[in-house]
């Protein structure tokens, strides 16, 4: 398991705002990425993810796009929700950052009102129930994870169409080149549009914005493992650094060279 302190910021921090008040562990697996630690300030910004935010100790503020503002102890964000985050000096919170394909994202996205998944309140009402028995701690990310996987039997292991399946199946063995999601839908026997479709239906996400996450995760997985940026960037599909750099701040609010010095695994 890579675990690392880190020495500067933690994913949210945007473009041109001090990354002072982010410090804590990163943690990657399959599937989603965890931070634990102190929570500093966002400009707005959308995960592909979903995100989970469980507030320990402090104050943690939410805005959405439409500026309303809560203070919040727990909130699940779906997938390109644009929200703001600002903590009180000292907070502690954890972040789990969810694949909208995995069992577990499935089933976190169930919780959300349909109407209200793009306001703070709607967040925070969708996850009063994973506060921890004990004020103060921290939850453990894996147990989270599998817990949020097997939710009773009542969520199926991944997305209900087969092609889909498949197609999320196949993508990780393309994504060191161009993918097109026509090639794809080629390759599971549908439409382009159809597969479309099901990508925007089953994962709250468009083809292209689900693309760009997987790409995003396999360039913080080489960079972890120590390939350079500019390798990471190649090895992930994207056209250079550059493009990799757009993406990360798209996705995260935060340079791709922050990614690579929290997600090294420790020494």
């Amino acid at each position: 398991m890579a675990t690392t302190t880190i020495p500067g910021p933690a994913p949210g921090p945007a473009p041109g705002l001090a990354s002072t008040g982010w410090e804590g562990t990163t943690t990657l697996q399959p599937g989603w990425l965890a931070f634990t630690g102190t929570v500093g300030v966002t400009a707005p910004h959308a995960h592909a993810a979903i995100q989970v935010l469980i507030v320990a100790t402090g104050t943690v503020e939410l805005a959405d796009a439409r500026h309303t503002r809560r203070q919040v102890r727990a909130a699940i964000i779906p997938p390109r929700a644009r929200h703001a985050v600002r903590g009180s000096s000292g907070a502690l919170a954890g972040m789990l950052y969810l694949d909208p394909a995995g069992r577990a994202g499935r089933h976190l996205l169930t919780r959300l009102s349909e109407g209200r998944r793009d306001q703070v309140d709607g967040w925070a009402a969708a996850a009063h129930t994973l506060l921890p028995a004990t004020p103060g701690a921290f939850p453990d990310p894996a147990a989270l994870v599998r817990s949020w996987a097997a939710p009773a039997g009542t969520v199926a292991a991944g997305p209900h169409h087969p092609a889909l399946r498949q197609a999320l199946e196949l993508l990780p063995e393309l994504l060191a080149g161009p993918v097109r999601l026509t090639d794809l839908a080629d390759a599971v026997s549908l439409s382009a549009s159809r597969l479309g479709h099901l990508f925007t239906a089953e994962l709250a996400l468009p083809f292209p914005a689900y693309l760009r996450w997987a790409r995003l995760r396999r360039a913080a997985e080489l960079a972890r493992d120590g390939a350079t940026l500019t390798q990471a960037a190649h090895g992930a599909g994207f056209a250079d650094s550059s493009h990799l750099t757009r993406v990360c701040h798209e996705m995260f609010g935060l340079a791709p060279s922050h990614l690579v010095q929290v997600l090294r695994p420790a020494d």
